[in-house]
C-alpha cells in the first residue's frame, strides 16, 4: 500500500497546490485559462509526441493484453456514455462522461506503479495501455464533434470532424511521434531537449490547473461525479479481469498489469479535451480528484486481490 500512496500523493498535492493558489489569490482569475492553453497547445502535445516516438513496435504487440484492456475501456465508455445520453440527450457531454470513466492515468501513475509492483517487465503493459487510452481519446473526440455539429447535414458533419481531427494537437502529436519512430531518424539534440522540457511540464501544469478549476461552482450533481468514479475505479478493473482471466487466460504478469492499469484514477486527458472545446469541465475535475484520492484504497485492494487469485 505504501508504494501506491507514494505515487498517488504527488497527484493529489499538485491539485491541492492549484486550489490553494487560486483560493489565496496568488494565481489570478485567468491562471486556469492560460495554464490550460499552455498544456493543450504545447506541453501535452510534446509529451504525447515524445512518448510515441520513443516506443518500439516489437514491445507493444501483445494481442491478448491489447484486446482485454481495450475492451474493458470500450465497454465502460459505452455504458457510461449511453446512461449519460439518456439523462441529458447531449452526445458531447455524454462523451466527456464516458471518457472520464474509461481514461486511466497510465502515463503519470501507471508506469511507476507497474514497475514498482511487477519490476521492469511491468513497463511494457504500461506503455501499451497508454497508446490504448490515446485511441479512446480519439474516439471520444469524434463523438464530441458529431454531438457539437448534430444540427448540420451529414456531409458537413463528416468534413468538420475530419478537419477538427487533423488540427487537434492532442491527436496530431502521438500520430507524428509514431511516424517519427517508424522513420528510424534521430531528433536533433537541442530540439529533443526542448520537447523533453515541454513534456515534463505537462502533468504538473495540468494538475495545478484542475486545482484552480475546482474553485468554480459546479451545476452538476455530486451523484454524477461519484457514479463516473465508481465506474472507473471498480467496474472497469472487474471487467478487465473477467476478460483477461476466464476468457483469454492471460499469463499472471499481464493479468496483474491489466488490473493495476484498469484500476488507475482518471487522467487529465478528458479535462484537457474539455478545455480545448471550451466545455464545462467541472464534473471531470471532480472525477479526477475523487478517483485520485480513492485510488489509494481501491488500487491497494485490487493489487492484493490480483496477487492472491
Amino acid at each position: 500500500m505504501l508504494y501506491v500512496f507514494n505515487v498517488v500523493l504527488p497527484v493529489f498535492l499538485l491539485i491541492l497546490i492549484g486550489y490553494i493558489g487560486g483560493r489565496t489569490g496568488k494565481l489570478g482569475i485567468n491562471a486556469s485559462i492560460e495554464l490550460n492553453r499552455f498544456v493543450v497547445w504545447l506541453a501535452l502535445p510534446a509529451q504525447l509526441f515524445n512518448f510515441a516516438a520513443n516506443s518500439g513496435w516489437e514491445t507493444l504487440w501483445q494481442p491478448g493484453f491489447i484486446a482485454a484492456f481495450f475492451l474493458s475501456c470500450l465497454i465502460v465508455f459505452a455504458v457510461v456514455l449511453f446512461i449519460s445520453w439518456l439523462c441529458n440527450r447531449d452526445l458531447a457531454a455524454a462523451s466527456f462522461d464516458g471518457l472520464s470513466a474509461s481514461y486511466s492515468n497510465t502515463g503519470y501513475m501507471g508506469i511507476p506503479l507497474c514497475v514498482l509492483a511487477l519490476g521492469q517487465d511491468g513497463l511494457a503493459p504500461a506503455i501499451i495501455s497508454t497508446f490504448i487510452v490515446f485511441v479512446m481519446f480519439a474516439l471520444a473526440t469524434v463523438l464530441i464533434e458529431i454531438g457539437i455539429l448534430s444540427h448540420k447535414k451529414s456531409h458537413e458533419i463528416v468534413w468538420s470532424v475530419i478537419k477538427s481531427l487533423c488540427t487537434n494537437p492532442l491527436l496530431i502529436a502521438p500520430v507524428a511521434g509514431l511516424v517519427w519512430a517508424a522513420s528510424g531518424l534521430t531528433l536533433y539534440d537541442p530540439i529533443a531537449q526542448v520537447i523533453a522540457f515541454l513534456a515534463a511540464a505537462s502533468t504538473p501544469c495540468a494538475l495545478v490547473s484542475i486545482g484552480l478549476f475546482l474553485m468554480q461552482k459546479s451545476t452538476a450533481t455530486p451523484a454524477q461525479a461519484w457514479g463516473i468514479s465508481l465506474a472507473k475505479l471498480i467496474v472497469q478493473p472487474i471487467i478487465a479481469w473477467i476478460i483477461a482471466v476466464p476468457i483469454l487466460d492471460l499469463p499472471g504478469l499481464w493479468v496483474s498489469a491489466i488490473v493495476i492499469l484498469s484500476a488507475l484514477p482518471t487522467g487529465t486527458g478528458p479535462f484537457m479535451l474539455a478545455q480545448y472545446y471550451k466545455a464545462d469541465g467541472s464534473v471531470i475535475s471532480r472525477v479526477v480528484l475523487i478517483t485520485t484520492v480513492s485510488s489509494l484504497l481501491t488500487l491497494s485492494l485490487f493489487l492484493w486481490w490480483s496477487n492472491g487469485v
